[in-house]
């Protein structure tokens, strides 16, 4: 490949790269007749249906609620009305018995009334009303009974349904892009974090990330906490005693990682935890947790730490929805953003007074959580804020589907497809793996390091021979334009330079050991070129044998 081109890219996000690579393997597939395989993409191709069956059914009656109110003929109806409408649903399901998505809606506002002592007729008419889209979000942060169900399902999912103490304030948001986009700007606007601040990113890490900090709205002093292949990807007690040093604010981490989808250890959470007590009480973290659903027992920091974390979720990957652009941000009721705003001098919060002066008569005691609503749309347009309706309710609903799911059968499905994935490729890569004993391993995404395998199979002179011979990017332009294989680069994430993301959500079971054996190919070609330039040199040393075609 073209080393110059290669060095010009160096500096291109992955998922830019990553367009490129499509168009070449698309030219590959066209030349020949291999097939075109994109393992980069994080979109898993499963869907969860009982919940959308349930959307679709409850906009029927939405309809027919609409029109119960007022009907013309030119095709227009009323606003749906609170008197009755349960029993009402109640009654319109009965005759919708055969179509997909009435048990499940029967079943899910039983649920919800008994379990959060809900009035029937409130919680029915904003499931209604909301479909419908008639109205803007009341209140903006998000909707009421949403908000308690989304809350109970973060218990189970963030929390392993052991919550700490109190409550956390949800604000439902546009995806977990949104919900790092809003947080970075509120923080800055909040004089919590200042152009030039010192935080820390546990690293590899979803490249965002990573770019985020360099642009010119922040310009963050980036410390990199690494956790590495060597040590199944834990933060080690040297790493973690960056964390020490107070000119740290920060420290933003994704749990389960993302690219190395291992989530962070009991033993590493108990450091972590004693840490922030004993030597940083004043250090902020963030949390994207959106793989810790694939992780049986999976507990957030947000649950151990829930003074100093701000919790991301995105219920896009889980659910399999990232059209809908469903996120939440959480935030206990009792957290340290909210005290240090109280802590400012009077200059600042002078200044934070006036900006949000227009929303209440004591901006000094609006929450932090509020303050992101409203700095969302600018503030002056905060009377529009919040997630559209509608989607808070497929949010709701998703919710409700996996509480209602006692033996977890969705969630053991999802995880079995992303390991039977996981171990296929591993099959044909022809090497072991750790991750796959580990009970912390997501097998969402995986790091297949180029130059760990040779150091581990064939010793460190190859290894330094293709470091100085290839760019890093080479790999996976040879991946596109030999193979029609698109994978991202590693060093985009601050993982290692000579590796690369293969997704195992988003393509057909029976591809995966065809992917491990490209990659594989790839490598041996690194191999060979070595073998070729230094003859004799590996006559001892020779990589395991990828196994055969599976009938």
């Amino acid at each position: 490949m073209d080393v110059l081109k290669l060095r010009r890219l160096e500096g291109l996000s992955p998922f830019e790269i990553k367009d490129e690579l499509i168009a070449l393997a698309r030219k590959s597939k066209l030349a020949s007749s291999v097939a075109f395989l994109n393992a980069g993409r994080g979109n898993p191709n499963w869907i969860a249906t009982a919940a959308r069956e349930g959307f679709f059914l409850l906009g029927q009656f939405a309809i027919t609620e609409s029109r119960r109110t007022m009907e013309h003929t030119a095709g227009l109806a009323g606003m749906p009305q609170k008197p009755g409408v349960a029993s009402r649903l109640d009654a319109w399901l009965a005759k919708q018995q055969a179509q997909p998505g009435a048990d499940f809606l029967s079943a899910v506002v039983r649920f919800a009334v008994a379990k959060f002592a809900f009035n029937p007729d409130d919680f029915v008419h904003e499931l209604v009303d909301s479909i419908i889209g008639d109205n803007y979000p009341v209140p903006d942060r998000m909707l009421v009974h949403a908000e308690k169900v989304v809350h109970e399902y973060l218990m189970w999912a963030m929390c392993d349904s052991r919550p700490p103490k109190g409550k956390f304030d949800l604000f439902a948001v546009e995806g977990g892009t949104a919900a790092m986009c809003y947080t970075f700007k509120s923080m800055m606007q909040n004089h919590i974090l200042h152009k030039g601040d010192t935080i820390a990113l546990g690293v590899p890490i979803f490249t965002p990330y990573l770019e985020i900090a360099e642009l010119n709205d922040y310009e963050f002093n980036v410390v990199h906490v690494h956790a590495t292949q060597d040590n199944l990807f834990q933060y080690s007690d040297a790493e973690l005693k960056k964390l020490e040093d107070p000119k740290v604010k920060a420290f933003f981490i994704v749990n389960p990682g993302n690219p190395s989808s291992m989530a962070i250890s009991p033993e590493v959470i108990k450091k972590l935890d004693k840490l922030v007590k004993t030597k940083r009480p004043d250090l902020i973290i963030l949390t994207d947790d959106v793989y810790g659903t694939f992780v049986t027992g999976f507990r957030s920091l947000m649950a151990d730490l829930p003074y100093n974390t701000i919790g991301v979720y995105s219920y896009s990957k889980y659910f399999g929805c990232t059209g809908w652009r469903l996120g939440v941000i959480a935030l206990h009721e009792n957290n340290i953003i909210d005290d240090m705003i109280r802590k400012h001098p009077k200059p600042i919060t002078d200044q934070l007074n006036k900006r949000y002066g227009s929303l209440t008569l004591e901006p000094g005691k609006l929450k932090f959580i509020d303050r992101m609503v409203a700095d969302s749309r600018d503030v002056c347009l905060n009377h529009t804020a919040g997630l559209s309706l509608p989607q808070q309710v497929q949010m709701a609903l998703f919710s409700l589907f996996q509480l209602l799911d006692a033996d977890e059968s969705y969630r053991k499905a999802t995880m079995a497809i992303c390991h039977r994935r996981f171990a296929a490729t591993v099959e044909g890569l022809g090497i072991e793996s750790k991750a796959s004993t580990s009970p912390l391993f997501s097998a969402y995404y995986g790091i297949i390091d180029f130059e760990f395998w040779l150091k581990k199979y064939l010793g460190d002179d190859v290894a330094n021979f293709v470091k100085e011979n290839y760019h890093p990017l080479d790999i996976v332009y040879r991946l596109a334009h030999d193979h029609a294989l698109v994978l991202l680069n590693g060093g985009g994430f601050d993982a290692p330079n000579w590796s690369v993301r293969v997704s195992f959500a988003n393509l057909p079971d029976d591809v995966y050991d065809d992917i491990g054996r490209i990659v594989r190919s790839v490598a041996s070609a690194y191999v060979e070129a070595y073998r070729f330039a230094k003859p004799g040199a590996l006559e001892k040393a020779t990589p395991p044998k990828a196994p055969g075609k599976k009938k």
